[in-house]
């Protein structure tokens, strides 16, 4: 391809409201006031943009734990002005949900990219990971209305319970699901599985997302 057609080709297409993907692994934000979004996740913007780190509770977020408390936390930055802002996440595929002032979503710190400033923000730590998994496993609980941007290494599938997964490779699931953790019940001397922990979803309700990846993998399957 010459250069013009790769410019073409490659430029994003604004003029659009709302979340958008710019292409599967970068979002474009048209900003006209204040959104929030994963912090060190900007790769450009358009127009007139500050960004200012958030620690605590403030400018209408609920319930945010901090650092010291969750043992991890989920670092986030407020981005306020007009323009576009693009985010990404270590190339990971950028997944747009929409949610109704009814609707709630439980996902893993780790996989929050972005929401819009009428998202009201709660994040809370598994206990019972805590205790037998380094940091335990941070989960952020959302509820609309309004827009949310999420990370996913490769393709999700979503599960129905009753399921189990695996801590590293589970993504979100529906606010009205209260996960529990088991344990491999069996002693592994010499090679182990390295499924020693699961979390186990029950009830015929609500829905799991899972990635084709363990977040916490030293090689992570980004390029699927």
């Amino acid at each position: 391809m010459d250069l013009e057609e790769f410019t073409v080709s490659n430029t994003p297409t604004e003029g659009r409201s709302g979340f958008q993907k710019a292409n599967n692994r970068l979002l474009d934000i048209p900003v006209d006031g204040t959104v929030m979004v994963k912090a060190g996740s900007m790769v450009a913007y358009t127009g007139d943009m500050t960004f200012t780190g958030r620690s605590s509770a403030e400018g209408g977020i609920t319930g945010f734990v901090k650092e010291a408390v969750s043992g991890e936390g989920t670092p986030v930055m407020e981005a306020e002005g007009s323009g576009h802002l693009y985010v990404a996440e270590q190339g990971k595929k950028v997944q747009v949900l929409d949610l109704d002032r009814n609707e709630s979503l439980s996902i893993n710190g780790d996989d929050v990219l972005a929401f819009e400033a009428s998202i009201d923000y709660e994040i809370n730590t598994i206990g019972s990971l805590s205790g037998i998994a380094a940091g335990g496993l941070t989960n952020v609980y959302l509820s609309g209305p309004g827009e949310i941007a999420l990370t996913t290494h490769g393709d999700p599938i979503v599960l129905k319970p009753p399921v189990f997964t695996d801590p590293d490779a589970t993504v979100a699931w529906s606010a009205n699901l209260s996960p529990s953790v088991e344990m491999n019940k069996k002693l592994e001397i010499g090679q182990t599985s390295g499924e020693s922990i699961q979390m186990e979803f029950t009830g015929s309700d609500g829905f799991v997302v899972v990635q084709p990846n363990e977040e916490g993998s030293v090689t992570q399957s980004q390029n699927q």
